[in-house]
């Protein structure tokens, strides 16, 4: 059963996309906030898909430490998952995403139209660079960046590999930085088909003022995502050390 509602969840989900790209292309000629609430509509639509057909429920904690306007969202990558499931968790949110997605017809379009912020990773230095202005044009219009620190998805038992993404916007954009971790690698894991029933948890943890120097900011972001997301698959797995 779990391989029939895993298909048609994947069928439905990709459905659902080509359709908000296509019949909600109107969306690109709107103001660019309607944009974002249409986005945030489309990413609603699919967690309830996701519910509803492959069993998997979402539940947020500590989301009273977001704030409503400028700030930095780090955390965990796991799956998926989260680069659609935190967009109706925010007010105005920007990601930051690999630049290879913004030249995908239609999708691409709509990355720009969002004000998203595509980075080229090959490009060193440079991407760093262009990714802390595109943010500080973010942070001036009042929105949150989010960045996912390792960059790529890791499956839960992986060691972490946090890069300096994260620690320079930190440095650049001056704003406070809320940390959440999750354990939806669980459940929708990585390069896989299946999409396993169960309760995804994202939980925000208490923001990371603004002024401290980037070595310790990197210290205490990675000890707070790594100690609570830890707690969270140990939760996911039922404490029975179930591997997936």
């Amino acid at each position: 059963m779990i391989y029939l509602r895993s298909a048609l969840f994947n069928v439905v989900f990709y459905v659902n996309l080509v359709l908000f790209l296509v019949l909600g292309s109107g969306f690109y000629f709107t103001p660019r906030k309607w944009s974002i609430r249409a986005l945030q509509a489309w990413a609603r639509s699919s967690l309830f898909w996701l519910r509803v057909i492959a069993g998997i429920r979402m539940e947020v904690r500590g989301h009273e430490h977001v704030p409503a306007g400028a700030c930095l969202v780090a955390g965990k990558h796991q799956s998926f998952w989260e680069t659609f499931a935190i967009l109706p968790l925010l007010d105005d949110p920007a990601m930051v995403l690999k630049k290879e997605l913004s030249y995908i017809p239609f999708f691409g379009w709509f990355i720009h139209k969002f004000r998203m912020i595509p980075v080229e990773r090959s490009a060193g230095t440079r991407a760093l660079r262009a990714m802390t202005d595109a943010a500080e044009k973010a942070v001036a219009m009042e929105r949150q960046v989010v960045i996912m620190p390792e960059g790529t998805r890791r499956a839960p038992d992986d060691p972490p590999d946090y890069k300096p993404g994260a620690a320079a916007l930190y440095a650049k954009l001056g704003v406070a930085c809320v940390p959440f971790a999750l354990n939806s690698g669980l459940f929708w894991p990585r390069r896989q088909f299946l999409r396993r029933p169960g309760t995804i948890i994202i939980s925000f943890l208490e923001p990371i003022p603004p002024g401290l120097d980037r070595k310790s900011f990197q210290k205490r972001l990675e000890a707070a995502i790594e100690t609570e997301t830890a707690h969270l698959v140990a939760e996911g797995r039922g404490g029975a050390g179930r591997t997936v």
